[in-house]
């Protein structure tokens, strides 16, 4: 499995019969101001990082407004040679007929941290739907942890997400994703009260060899997520994904510790993934805080048993 071709993902031709889900498809109508796909709402952005001279390099980038991305720095103290990049909407939401794609490739050795510059917004739509697609290629011995803010989902929301990995086995990815609501306290249908959600997370072997697939539908109307097995009074979902050599899992998985605190509002565990590709790793929280805070022990066992660092301490703001 490749890198994917943007142009196919990015909406160039917006009246595709290429649907994210079959749920979509009563979704087609297009938005009165503007459609699908247009210039504008339809971003790319992509990322090649490589090892360079003992540091990471972003080595190549491409980006189509409103995704983008400013100069990598080097501030981990813990890990100099670590590359931290933002990743940044100038549009500042996700509206709907929105198309984006996003490219990363780490070449062999390069260690790189990608978060974004605050929370994604999904916001509500009475036409059409938003999708992005994500493609994450990590050769030999390379090391990314990709840990962006939370994924904001208002009532009415429709939206589509599709994440592609392809990992060596000798390389290592922490990707995370924080599901919450928009405004939980605006109104009493806020919370988890999108029309559709879709998130996918698949990976496999740079021979093609599938390791892990994975895929969450919210449809509330369809089926309700207020009930026990699913979110129950919970408000706040977050999933990580390790995929990393057998003996790291093996290290990681003696020291995470199963909860369930319904008293504190937070409720997390791992399990082995299949084919020995990793960890996944998912918490239920009624505050981001503390589905956050949980997100950040996670990593910081993944960095003291892959790395053999401790985290930095956290900014202020974050």
């Amino acid at each position: 499995m490749g890198a994917i071709e943007l142009t196919s993902l990015t909406g160039e031709a917006a009246d595709s019969d290429a649907l994210p889900g079959p749920e979509f498809a009563p979704y087609r109508n297009e938005p009165p101001q503007m459609q699908s796909g247009a210039v504008g709402k339809r971003g790319m952005l992509r990322l090649g990082f490589e090892l360079r001279a003992g540091d990471t390099i972003l080595a190549d980038f491409d980006s189509r407004a409103p995704y983008l991305a400013q100069r990598v720095l080097h501030c981990d103290s813990k890990m100099p040679d670590l590359a931290w990049l933002f990743l940044i909407t100038t549009s500042g939401c996700i509206l709907q007929g929105d198309r984006f794609a996003l490219d990363i490739t780490l070449g062999a050795g390069a260690r790189a941290h990608i978060t974004t510059q605050c929370a994604t917004k999904v916001h509500a739509m009475d036409a059409n739907y938003a999708v992005a697609t994500q493609s994450i290629n990590l050769d030999e011995g390379a090391y990314l942890e990709f840990l962006p803010d939370p994924l904001l989902l208002h009532r009415g929301a429709r939206f589509a997400s599709d994440t592609r990995i392809t990992v060596a086995p000798s390389a290592t990815l922490l990707f995370s994703e924080i599901v919450q609501p928009g405004r939980k306290h605006h109104h009493p249908d806020e919370s988890l009260g999108v029309t559709l959600v879709s998130l996918q997370v698949s990976a496999a072997r740079p021979d093609g060899r599938m390791l892990m697939s994975e895929r969450l539908v919210i449809e509330p109307k369809v089926s309700p997520v207020r009930q026990t097995g699913v979110m129950d009074s919970f408000d706040i979902f977050g999933n990580i994904i390790l995929l990393t050599p057998k003996d790291n899992v093996d290290r990681i998985d003696e020291r995470v510790t199963p909860e369930v605190d319904l008293e504190q509002g937070v409720a997390y565990g791992a399990c082995r993934l299949p084919n020995e590709a990793g960890l996944i790793f998912k918490v239920l929280g009624r505050e981001t805080a503390d589905v956050k805070a949980q997100v950040r022990a996670f990593w910081e066992i993944v960095r003291e048993e892959v790395v053999g660092t401790s985290l930095p301490p956290p900014f202020l703001w974050r």
